[in-house]
């Protein structure tokens, strides 16, 4: 028995540590690869402390964090003590059961319903932006507060009620016998509230990413976006220095409870009776340390305002909203293309400009914001079809290309896309097209071919499929023959009976995971962008060797810069757009991302030519002459919303089934 305890205990901490071991083992990981150790390095440290994007993330989420939890301490407290005096026991439970609410309710529902609340507010007294840092704040103490409400509470009821009494008959009014008597003894209750408070904001990113507004992103948040690409391994060293400091405080708080540290809080008991001074009173010590902590955080709190106030107040202000990793950002060595922004047009204009850069994981999370009329920005970065659709629904602006002469190097074949066929509201960004990664130590090259390496029973188990119906979808349908813009029901209905046959074949459904398990050599074919496969094959195990090739018929997507209805300074987004197709940003961005670029500043420059290789340029630019036909051909187009909740069905019954 106390064998088998021993590894149930055993198994128990392996499950929980096991990912912590790995992550902080790889931290210090000389390639970029989560699964194949290539040699012993601080380089993602020294990238970390480069990177000053997370820095400010983590500026950010701490600063968040300790406002949250300072107003939700004081408020948490002070709404105890008044539950706690309230002469009906009734009153008291219903306010009990409202306190759980918080807690119990779903914190997609909060965030989605404090975020529509801020939207009514802002629209009902005229704001300009609907959320802001204020408003995040808000809701983060609204899902702290009954957490100290819950600490506080029961260390009252404990308290013996005499005390404040005695204290009054001594002479003290309410308010000295409550400062005096009964908040030392709530501060243990207290200051565990306010840590739990802490720690909650710290680690919160479904409310966060409802009520966040432009300029302020939490590292939560940041890490998510990532998913466009992947997560960088700097954020593997980021989670191993908060690991070791979390794992320093709790040694210091369980040093602080040990026999050496209780014999000098005695010797120092001594010291002071030697000098004639009476003990401290531990609730006094206790009181002082609280107080000296909420000084602290009232003073976190103000420079948080007086910093706000600032940014506000800055003449140019612009607000970019573009996708995870998907612009240079000075990592490794590359060019910080926003930081290189601003300081051209300071140099430029004479005039300062703050950009406040956020990112998204997806079209649908960009436009339900927008949409909702929850944020505003000045420039935005979606795809094809989601700028179709935005068009349809006048979110976006006409453009004054007098102020992007740069657009002349736009190839003549980027122009005119059926998304804007007039070329009147989109400047593109990037374009790429989806292919099949198969790994040539496993599969035979003569079965690359077309889409039928997807459903090749030789590979069963070793395929990954993408886990978003549309390109699930599409996978099935250009193998088929089938138009993947159809609104024929009975085609959707084939290609589901294709993707229902090859599900016995899949060894999972995946979207960022993608990289990991094929640069492992867990998965041995995979269906996926092209700019990434570079991703993969620089990360790849040396057991395993990538290829790539597009099949006949697949997806083109064009990814383009677009000025949102809801902007506020239109003619310095232009100028903005113009800026990221001048040469040298043009290839930044190009050479950061693994994408194609349309831009001629790009394709055409020695230099970025030498730069990706031979191997690169033909899988990125294999026909630009030709990309128009093809692209119209095979480009997704925005459907109806009714089509689109069929699709959705459909792809509910193969995930179910």
């Amino acid at each position: 028995m106390k064998r088998a305890s021993k590894i149930f205990t055993f198994l128990m901490f392996l499950f929980l540590f096991a990912p912590l071991v790995i992550l902080l083992v790889f931290s210090f990981n000389e390639a970029r690869s989560l699964s194949v150790f290539s040699g012993f390095s601080l380089k993602w440290y020294k990238e970390l402390f480069r990177d000053t994007e997370t820095l400010n993330t983590v500026r950010n989420t701490i600063i968040l964090a300790v406002c949250a939890a300072g107003v939700s301490t004081v408020m948490g407290t002070a709404a105890a003590v008044g539950i706690h005096r309230m002469r009906s026991k009734y009153l008291r439970s219903a306010l009990d059961m409202v306190t759980n609410i918080p807690m119990i309710n779903p914190d997609i529902i909060t965030g989605i319903s404090m975020m529509l609340m801020f939207v009514f507010a802002s629209r009902l007294f005229g704001f300009a932006n609907s959320l802001s840092f204020i408003t995040l704040l808000i809701a983060h103490i609204t899902f702290c507060l009954p957490y100290v409400i819950l600490q506080v509470l029961p260390r009252l009821r404990q308290m013996d009620k005499s005390l404040p009494e005695a204290a009054m008959d001594l002479g003290c009014t309410p308010w000295g016998a409550f400062w005096k008597v009964e908040l030392p003894e709530l501060m243990p209750a207290i200051v565990t509230g306010m840590i739990m408070a802490f720690t909650l904001s710290l680690d919160d990113f479904v409310i966060s990413y409802f009520t966040t507004g432009t300029g302020f992103q939490t590292l939560p948040i940041r890490i998510y976006n990532m998913t466009k690409k992947t997560v960088t391994p700097d954020m593997y060293a980021l989670a191993t220095i908060i690991f070791f400091v979390i794992l320093a405080l709790l040694l210091l708080s369980n040093l602080t409870d040990s026999e050496d540290s209780q014999k000098l809080r005695a010797a120092r008991k001594a010291k002071r009776a030697a000098k004639g001074k009476p003990p401290m009173d531990p609730r006094k010590q206790r009181f002082l340390y609280a107080g000296g902590g909420c000084l602290a955080l009232a003073a976190v709190a103000a420079a948080v305002v007086f910093a706000v106030t600032e940014t506000d107040n800055k003449p140019q202000v612009l607000n970019v909203y573009n996708w995870g990793e998907y612009i240079s950002d000075g990592s490794e060595g590359s060019m910080d293309v926003v930081k290189e922004f601003e300081a051209w047009y300071e140099e430029e204009y004479g005039r300062p400009v703050q950009v406040n850069y956020t990112t998204f994981a997806s079209n649908e999370d960009m436009y339900a914001k927008l949409s909702q009329g929850a944020v505003s920005y000045d420039v935005i970065i979606p795809s094809d079809y989601m700028i179709e659709r935005m068009i349809g629904e006048d979110m976006l602006l006409p453009l004054n290309f007098d102020n992007i002469p740069n657009y002349e190097h736009i190839a003549d074949n980027f122009r005119g896309l059926y998304y804007d066929p007039d070329n009147v509201y989109s400047v593109p960004y990037t374009y790429s097209m989806v292919g099949v990664i198969y790994n040539a130590n496993e599969v035979d090259p003569a079965d690359a071919v077309g889409w039928d390496l997807m459903w090749n029973e030789k590979y069963a188990g070793r395929i990954l499929q993408f886990n978003n119906s549309r390109d699930a979808f599409g996978t099935a349908m250009y193998r088929a023959g089938i138009d993947v813009n159809t609104t024929d029901r009975t085609q959707w209905d084939r290609a589901l009976d294709a993707l229902l046959e090859q599900r016995r074949l899949v060894k999972s459904y995946v979207m960022d995971e993608v990289y990991n398990m094929m640069e492992a050599g867990e998965g041995a074919v995979a269906a996926y962008y092209a700019g990434d496969y570079f991703t993969m094959a620089d990360a790849q195990a040396p057991s395993v060797d990538l290829q790539f090739y597009y099949p006949e018929a697949t997806n083109y997507f064009v990814d383009a810069m677009c000025i949102p209805a809801c902007c506020q300074n239109k003619e310095l987004a232009e100028i903005f757009i113009n800026y990221m197709l001048s040469e040298e940003p043009a290839i930044a961005n190009a050479e950061y991302t693994w994408y194609a670029s349309p831009n001629d500043l790009v394709y055409t420059n020695p230099d970025y030519i030498d730069e990706m290789g031979e191997e690169a340029m033909d899988i990125l630019y294999p026909d630009l002459e030709g990309f128009a036909d093809h692209y119209n051909a095979y480009a997704y187009r925005n459907l109806d919303g009714e089509l689109l909740d069929y699709i959705n069905t459909l792809w509910e019954t193969l995930k179910i089934n």
